[in-house]
């Protein structure tokens, strides 16, 4: 059996084909809103025009002097070249002075993007027009309160000097705060490491039942990110929603609150894959949108297995590698960020992972990178499995395992 799936999102967004046995069960579980088709730049900007519970960009900006548009990583797939001239747009129509417009890239804990990278990110028309800057959070954060639940909130000082702060991101299945997005990219994306910490330990620690892959309602750890943000005055947000190929399908733009709210509410149906994964030998999980966060999909392969027993294969064409993680990378041979390694794989776990680009430093997120099995492309993938799973295997195969999840209700 032959079975396609998508890689290398911003490396020419191409395709990659698999070779299955012919007497292997094979089931393909795509998210479901896998084939939603992508919207034009004119449905985008009509979308940002009629925002969710806030007036329009064009009279929150009148009258403000400098304006802040935070916007994410390369472990997001938001296009952030098509939504930031629409944004300009309104900010320029409103009466902004271009000068007074900056971009900030809410990276969080993670590394620098370097200039590469953010032509890929967000165009070269960005770059040429508008100062565009790396959060770095360990220097220059100012303090704009503490949250009910402890965290002392610091953010970058660039976008507490702005009078308007817009957000730029996407809404995805996440494995801690249940859904990414809304008030995300200004908390943990523009905050100081000790805030970052203080909200992946301390808080997490409070009500650890209520975080997970997908878990959203009750989740403690979304509950801080909105009080932080609401804190440092995050004043709108776009967030999309994306089908298999990485394209932009779905805009929610305004205030915060509601407009993640209605992302949310839409994502929940829109990622759940169809059908569910379950029982099988074999799980192959493709990290297509975020193979530079590749652990993410080994999760989503795990809980299709049947009873968490099996082999796992992820699939990580990541040119750049795993992105850079102050708070749960490794940075030496015994030694890490402050909450390295966030955990060990279980021994009895399977796990192959696919790298055409691997280094030595690809498993270094985990305590125990010496259980993984490694792979450089797919005949030697299927070499390995040919020799765990005989006729009859049977195989579940998840084209988007870092943007999907199983929806189990």
């Amino acid at each position: 059996m032959r079975v396609s799936v998508p890689e290398l999102l911003w490396y020419g967004n191409t395709t990659a084909t698999l070779e299955l046995p012919d007497d292997w069960d094979v089931t393909v579980h795509p998210m479901r809103g896998a084939r939603a088709p992508a919207l034009s730049a004119a449905e985008i900007a009509e979308a940002i025009a009629d925002p969710i519970g806030s007036p329009p960009l064009s009279l929150l900006a009148r009258g403000k002097g400098r304006v802040v548009i935070v916007f994410d990583d390369m472990t997001r797939p938001t296009p952030v070249d098509l939504l930031g001239p629409i944004v300009v747009d309104e900010l320029l129509r409103a009466g902004v002075d271009e000068d007074d417009i900056t971009f900030v890239c809410g990276l969080g804990s993670h590394g620098a993007l370097t200039q590469h990278e953010l032509r890929k990110k967000v165009g070269s028309g960005i770059l040429e027009r508008f100062r565009v800057f790396n959060h770095n959070c360990y220097e220059n954060c100012v303090d704009v309160g503490t949250t009910s639940f402890g965290t002392p909130v610091a953010i970058n000082r660039e976008v507490m000097a702005a009078d308007l702060k817009i957000g730029l991101g996407c809404v995805t299945a996440h494995a801690q705060v249940g859904f990414s997005g809304g008030g995300k990219i200004i908390f943990p994306g523009v905050a100081h490491i000790d805030s970052i910490a203080h909200y992946h330990v301390d808080v997490e620690a409070q009500a650890p039942h209520t975080t997970g892959l997908a878990k959203f309602d009750e989740n403690v750890l979304r509950f801080n990110i909105e009080e932080a943000a609401g804190l440092a005055g995050l004043d709108f947000k776009i967030d999309v929603l994306v089908n298999e190929r990485g394209e932009t399908t779905h805009v929610f733009a305004g205030a915060f609150l509601p407009a993640h709210a209605e992302a949310v509410g839409l994502a929940k149906e829109h990622y759940a894959t169809d059908p569910r994964p379950q029982g099988n030998d074999i799980m192959v999980a493709n990290a297509f949108c975020k193979p530079n966060e590749m652990a993410i999909a080994v999760l989503v392969g795990l809980l299709g297995l049947k009873d968490m027993d099996g082999t796992v294969v992820v699939l990580a064409n990541a040119p750049e590698g795993q992105v850079v993680h102050y708070l749960l990378g490794r940075f030496g041979t015994d030694h890490g960020g402050r909450q390295y390694p966030i955990s060990a794989l279980p021994p009895e776990l399977d796990l192959i992972i696919q790298a055409p680009h691997l280094d030595k430093t690809f498993g270094d997120w985990f305590a125990n990178p010496e259980v993984i099995t490694w792979s450089t492309g797919w005949d030697q993938t299927l070499g390995l499995l040919r020799e765990r799973h005989g006729p009859g295997a049977k195989v579940g195969v998840v084209p988007n395992a870092t943007m999907a999840y199983h929806r189990f209700d």
